[in-house]
């Protein structure tokens, strides 16, 4: 084979082997790109654990300072009312009222396997409502499936506020997410207004 020869083969062979590896997954080509795994967050499809009835009966005992009997009065009825809890908020309010009136609190949320966080609560209310109270509160959060949901409005249920054992409690809802506050010390406030309670990351000066 002379010279000439040897020189067209060789560029043809170059040239095959440049085309191969420009092909997409060819040797040489950088690696396809894939989705990022944070591209689009999502929660687990899994649902939260939930509380059992001696659980938050000894919680509400302790926190509230009252007996377990009468804690458990009172948790009796929430629990048949909307069965087992996914979370609670252990806190404290003051509010005080003229007809129109305003209510603070700040507290804990706790769901099992996650860590605890703290969230503020303002709301206004109105109706025949005079006086101030302060009080610990201990609210049961229903089909509250992670702790970012928390942060919204509840407005208060009407015709469902009452007293078992010296506790009040009263339901507020927002779409599927119930919250049963359980307040000591409220005297007959608890019954007398409507209005709602707003959460937030920070506590806010305006109640609404």
């Amino acid at each position: 084979m002379d010279r000439r020869t040897l020189i067209v083969s060789g560029m043809a062979t170059l040239g095959v082997a440049g085309c191969a590896s420009a092909q997409p997954g060819g040797p040489g080509s950088p690696p396809s790109p894939t989705p990022s795994a944070t591209a689009n967050p999502s929660y687990s499809a899994g649902k939260a654990e939930t509380y059992n009835r001696d659980e938050i009966v000894n919680n509400v005992s302790d926190f509230l300072g009252v007996g377990a009997e009468a804690a458990g009065g009172a948790i009796e009825r929430v629990f048949q009312d909307n069965g087992k809890p996914t979370a609670y908020i252990a806190g404290e309010e003051a509010s005080g009222a003229f007809v129109g009136g305003a209510r603070y609190g700040r507290g804990l949320l706790y769901m099992k396997n996650r860590e605890p966080i703290e969230v503020f609560w303002q709301g206004p209310s109105v109706g025949w409502d005079f006086g101030g109270n302060a009080s610990r509160v201990f609210t049961l959060c229903y089909n509250l499936q992670y702790p970012e949901v928390i942060f919204q409005r509840f407005p208060g249920v009407e015709g469902a506020a009452y007293f078992i054992a010296g506790l009040g409690v009263n339901y507020l809802r927002s779409d599927d997410v119930t919250i049963a506050p359980i307040r000591t010390g409220v005297g007959l406030r608890l019954g007398a207004n409507v209005g709602y309670l707003g959460f937030s990351r920070k506590q806010r000066v305006l109640p609404f």
